[in-house]
């Protein structure tokens, strides 16, 4: 066996027909033209042969020194033994890429018109004349004097401008004062209105030394008709329809009465076995006709008249003078 018929990887020989590593030289079996060598099978695996995976360097780059860039080589299909390195050309005259003509990279500078800006000859002929104007009045003008005449306007305008100012301020001022109370006024007297009949109403129960109420539930189409008027220990309140003549009149006063007095004393003499009672809200309502009669707190309350009100409608009118 020749150098020739084996390769070397990594310091090991191999045969390089078979591809089987070569331990001794003497050994090896010389091939035969005529009788084919058996192949012996070894047991070892393949990574024996080739040798561990190579560990990666790209991890880790702050902790681990730069790799060093390795040789390829190629194995020829032909011939393994042979080693082709392409890391650089092995013949002067092999050349991968073309030299670069001389001069191709440098940068051509555009040609510039070296041409500054030129003025309109009208531009510089107003600009001539507003110099010279302004030449002329500040040679015969000295500061001093554009400060007094500056003084004088400014004092001349404040005299002529404050009095209007304050005259409008003083009448925004009258205005807006006269307004609010004016409003202050008109809301006053609608509350007023609106709590007229209750206001009449408490001054006349203090008048007449009871606990009397105007009722928060009036029926619609009826409003109260005529002062509040009271007695001792009475106040009466009228109510008349805006669109006709019928009345009806609450009456409040006082009484030691309960509901089955009031019911043998004042209900049955006056409607008889004709009457509804109701209880609404911890009160006895007695209706009889377009009449009502209840008693609460040592106040007797009737419901007395010729309006056509139903019993729901004085039952309101009762439980809204609580």
């Amino acid at each position: 066996m020749t150098k020739t018929d084996t390769i070397s990887i990594d310091g090991q020989a191999y045969d390089a027909a078979s591809g089987l590593p070569v331990s001794d030289k003497s050994a090896a079996p010389e091939p035969s033209s005529s009788v084919a060598s058996p192949v012996t099978v070894h047991s070892s695996p393949a990574t024996s042969i080739h040798g561990g995976p190579q560990r990666s360097v790209t991890l880790h780059r702050k902790a681990l020194k730069k790799p060093i860039p390795m040789k390829h080589t190629i194995l020829t299909h032909h011939n393994p033994s042979k080693v082709m390195d392409i890391s650089r050309p092995t013949h002067s005259n092999v050349s991968r890429f073309a030299p670069h003509p001389v001069g191709a990279l440098k940068p051509t500078k555009p040609a510039l018109s070296d041409i500054g800006p030129v003025t309109h000859p009208h531009v510089a002929k107003a600009h001539a004349r507003s110099q010279a104007k302004h030449d002329s009045l500040s040679r015969t003008i000295t500061a001093a004097e554009i400060k007094d005449q500056a003084i004088r306007t400014s004092v001349q305008n404040t005299h002529k401008q404050a009095p209007l100012k304050s005259r409008f301020r003083s009448r925004q001022r009258v205005v807006a004062i006269l307004s609010a109370t004016l409003a202050i006024v008109l809301l006053g007297g609608y509350v007023t209105y609106l709590n007229m009949p209750a206001l009449s109403v408490r001054v006349a129960a203090a008048q007449a030394g009871i606990d009397a109420n105007y009722p928060d539930y009036r029926p619609d189409g009826y409003a109260l008709n005529g002062p509040v008027t009271f007695s001792d220990g009475k106040v009466s309140m009228n109510f008349k329809a805006n669109a006709g003549a019928q009345r009806f009149t609450i009456e409040q006063s006082k009484s030691g009465w309960d509901s089955n007095a009031l019911l043998d004393n004042y209900v049955a003499p006056h409607a008889g076995a004709d009457y509804i009672p109701y209880t609404e809200r911890g009160l006895t309502i007695y209706t009889f006709g377009d009449n009502a009669a209840w008693v609460n707190g040592g106040i007797l309350y009737t419901i007395e008249g010729d309006a056509p009100l139903s019993s729901s409608q004085m039952r309101r009118i009762a439980t809204s003078l609580l």
